[in-house]
């Protein structure tokens, strides 16, 4: 996403908004990177608006995933939603394209944790570290590659990246925790979000078309 790139605003009202993410863009700062972030893009939208407005950060996506990002107008809400993520989250799906051939639907459960390096992996200890779920079923399986429908139970940092791993399917264009495969982007989209909001009580359901290349990577 460039300086003159709209930001792709799924939803919005005077408490919530939903902003899909492209692939390659930080959803916050870092150490060394202060502006080329989603947040920044946000917040610049809603100053424009009015420079009263406020915005917080709900959850975040890695930099390579693409999709659904939530955001608060108001920082009570914020609190509402992560103090109760787990309770409020209805479903959380992805669409991820990965290599070799996914002969049947599956479900992965392990204990992540993480390295002095910060790289998360799985133990089968029960007990030891965060526990994950992640469930997934096969859209397409071609030669090289299937498109799984992936759903995350718990949303633990790179979990999905991992998971992939464990089944030795890992996320094309995952350089972290696959191949140095030659990819520019990597194929995870984080494509349906359906939350309770606090303050209504009410459901919604927010989601977001798949990119154009996993369609053109498994057609191919």
């Amino acid at each position: 996403m460039n300086k003159n790139e709209k930001l792709d605003i799924v939803y919005e009202d005077k408490d919530l908004l939903v902003v899909n993410k492209p692939s390659g863009l930080l959803t916050i700062a870092t150490d060394k990177e202060k502006e080329k972030t989603l947040f920044h893009k946000v917040y610049l939208y809603l100053k424009k608006k009015n420079k009263n407005n406020k915005i917080f950060i709900v959850h975040r996506l890695d930099k390579d995933t693409s999709g659904l990002v939530l955001f608060a107008k108001n920082e009570d809400l914020k609190i509402k939603l992560q103090n109760n993520w787990d309770k409020l989250v209805k479903e959380r799906k992805y669409i991820a394209v990965v290599w070799g051939n996914v002969m049947k639907n599956g479900e992965v459960i392990s204990w992540l944790k993480e390295t002095k390096t910060l790289l998360t992996y799985s133990s089968h200890v029960p007990g030891d570290g965060k526990k994950a779920i992640t469930q997934y079923r096969v859209i397409v399986n071609k030669e090289l590659y299937a498109l799984l429908d992936i759903t995350i139970k718990t949303g633990r940092k790179n979990q999905i990246r991992v998971h992939m791993q464990d089944i030795e399917h890992p996320i094309v264009g995952d350089h972290k925790y696959g191949k140095k495969d030659g990819f520019k982007k990597m194929y995870l989209h984080a494509y349906k979000l359906v939350i309770i909001n606090p303050n209504t009580l009410k459901e919604m359901t927010f989601e977001s078309e798949i990119p154009n290349y996993f369609i053109k990577l498994i057609e191919k």
